[in-house]
């Protein structure tokens, strides 16, 4: 009987194997953070805009209740009402983004799109009357509970300590869902956190796989 017998692979083979590894997490590493450093740009040059121009970027805010404020739902994450409320934003968002970007974009991209449509739509259906919202907080809140359960949703021991790592860091956060300020908007925080938790469910990753997106099945409450 003929048969075949496989040895242990080469040293070169597996020398190759693990440079391409080491190579595909630096690329991911990489374009991490070129897209969270690039979004929190934006954020700023968008401010500025907003600053020279009469703050006539703000009616892009989320105005509640309003059938043709729906539109605005997507745009309200990009713009801010001042500068100190995009500083408060733009270090949380950019740590919080890069450690979700870092596992893979496209995923990363569903998870933020998720997040932002949750995020508006809660404010606009629960935020007061005659109110306008806007600003990455909702973003941050959202990313941030996605991270939190990110680990346990798809079984990975790192995922899991990333989110331990998140909570001792941003655990504070958790406060800003309570309505203890009447100018911040704790229903974008609330909804933009429900969103995140949401997203790694509806976006959890298979065994062993990298940058495949499953969808989970959609059950209606």
């Amino acid at each position: 009987m003929h048969g075949s017998q496989y040895g242990p692979a080469s040293p070169y083979e597996s020398y190759g194997v693990g440079r391409e590894v080491s190579r595909s997490r630096r690329g991911r590493v990489r374009n991490a953070g070129v897209v969270m450093a690039g979004w929190v740009a934006l954020l700023w040059v968008l401010e500025a805009v907003d600053a020279v121009s009469g703050h006539a970027l703000d009616t892009f805010g989320v105005s509640p209740r309003q059938v043709s404020e729906l539109r605005d739902v997507v745009p309200a994450a990009f713009v801010h009402f001042g500068f100190g409320h995009l500083a408060a934003n733009s270090v949380p968002l950019l740590v919080l983004g890069f450690l979700a970007a870092v596992s893979g974009l496209r995923r990363f991209v569903a998870v933020v799109v998720l997040i932002v449509v949750v995020g508006g739509l809660g404010v606009w259906l629960t935020a007061p009357a005659y109110s306008t919202t806007g600003g990455a907080s909702g973003v941050v809140f959202g990313l941030f509970g996605y991270l939190l359960v990110r680990g346990f949703v798809d079984r990975r021991a790192g995922d899991v300590a990333v989110g331990v790592a998140v909570a001792a860091v941003y655990g504070s956060l958790l406060w800003g869902v309570l309505p203890t300020d009447a100018g911040v908007s704790w229903q974008g925080h609330l909804f933009g956190l429900l969103g995140g938790v949401a997203a790694a469910f509806a976006f959890r990753r298979p065994r062993g796989g990298r940058d495949t997106i499953t969808v989970a099945d959609a059950r209606r409450s």
